[in-house]
């Protein structure tokens, strides 16, 4: 028997590391074993672990009274949250559902993002809320909602959406640490996703963006899900010759336009696309950042890729709702032939 040659052994395939789901579960762990003040509370979040099992074991290892279930009342938990944040507590409470978020909006905007400044900075609001979020796994109303334009126009509030796994833990981790509160939306389609990047502690400062993709013909920004939607419009586009920058926006506000601003300075030309509506979705703010400091570098009008202006659709609609990639690509060839 002849031996493998070199270029004929095996390559051993990279290790996978932890889902999304279970990097948010370990960046709590982490948190909660760091500060005895944080604690971790919402519906079913203790002993069943969350609907998407992002809390199991927690309550397990810390006990039911730093990791504890509360009633299905969205403005009692966070009503909770604000109080526990005035007597010197940093909690991290979850509401189930993005849509469920609505009937706490009076505790949100009333309470948990104005009580600092209200308060002349004595009473700080070191709250994160999570709130799985969007869509892409076909659930009931109000189990699909993108709700980041609302968050990010109230001010006192920090608002940020992780599109993997390594993100997600570095995103809680600064987010858990801010003495500001913090609207934590996950990608809920993209909890079972796993990447290649250990984990690690965040570097960046709070209101980064990154790119994913280099490239040089057009910007892609996105958040959450689209990232990889477009990272695989990119991989498309690269087929016919194009060559697309992917920004991953990550904090939805504060915005890093310095970041928008140099990526489209380079490529000159830039797409937003997000799952939310048109009208009045964040598309329109980072559209409006790009060209106000980049006009005299773009070569095209921002192109936007979005939902659609009405109620989020039932789940089989929701393929046609959703940006798809032949809509996204059309938007670059938009933007390349104007």
């Amino acid at each position: 028997m002849t031996e493998l040659s070199i270029a004929e052994e095996p390559v051993p395939a990279p290790a996978r590391g932890p889902s999304m789901q279970q990097a948010i579960n370990l960046a709590l762990e982490k948190v909660l074993e760091e500060d005895p003040t944080t604690l971790v509370f919402g519906e079913d979040v203790g002993r069943l672990g969350g609907v998407f099992r992002v809390t199991d074991g927690l309550q397990r290892r810390f006990g039911a009274e730093r990791v504890f279930d509360t009633p299905l009342a969205e403005s009692g938990i966070v009503g909770l949250a604000v109080g526990l944040a005035m007597n010197g507590w940093r909690p991290i409470p979850e509401l189930q559902f993005d849509g469920f978020a609505y009937p706490a909006l009076d505790q949100i905007v009333n309470q948990m993002a104005r009580m600092h400044y209200r308060s002349r900075g004595t009473a700080p609001m070191p709250i994160t809320l999570r709130l799985p979020s969007f869509g892409g796994i076909q659930a009931p109303e109000h189990h699909g909602e993108s709700l980041e334009a609302l968050f990010a126009h109230v001010p006192g509030l920090k608002v940020c959406a992780p599109s993997d796994p390594a993100d997600a833990y570095r995103l809680l981790l600064q987010s858990v640490r801010a003495d500001d509160p913090v609207i934590y939306m996950e990608p809920k389609a993209r909890y079972w996703d796993r990447g290649p990047a250990e984990l690690a502690e965040p570097t960046e400062p709070i209101g980064s963006s990154r790119v994913v993709r280099p490239g040089r013909h057009a910007t892609l920004v996105a958040w959450g899900a689209m990232v990889h939607r477009c990272l695989q419009v990119a991989d498309l586009a690269a087929e016919d010759g194009v060559d697309l920058e992917v920004v991953d926006l990550r904090w939805l506000k504060p915005i890093d336009a310095d970041g928008l601003a140099a990526s489209v300075a380079r490529t000159r030309r830039a797409v937003v696309v997000h799952e939310a509506p048109l009208t009045a979705g964040l598309g329109a703010e980072v559209a409006a950042l790009i060209t106000e400091r980049t006009f005299g570098d773009l070569l095209a009008p921002v192109q936007r890729v979005t939902g659609f202006d009405v109620p989020y659709p039932a789940g089989p609609l929701e393929p046609q709702y959703l940006p798809t990639l032949d809509r996204v690509l059309l938007a670059v060839q938009r933007t390349l032939e104007a």
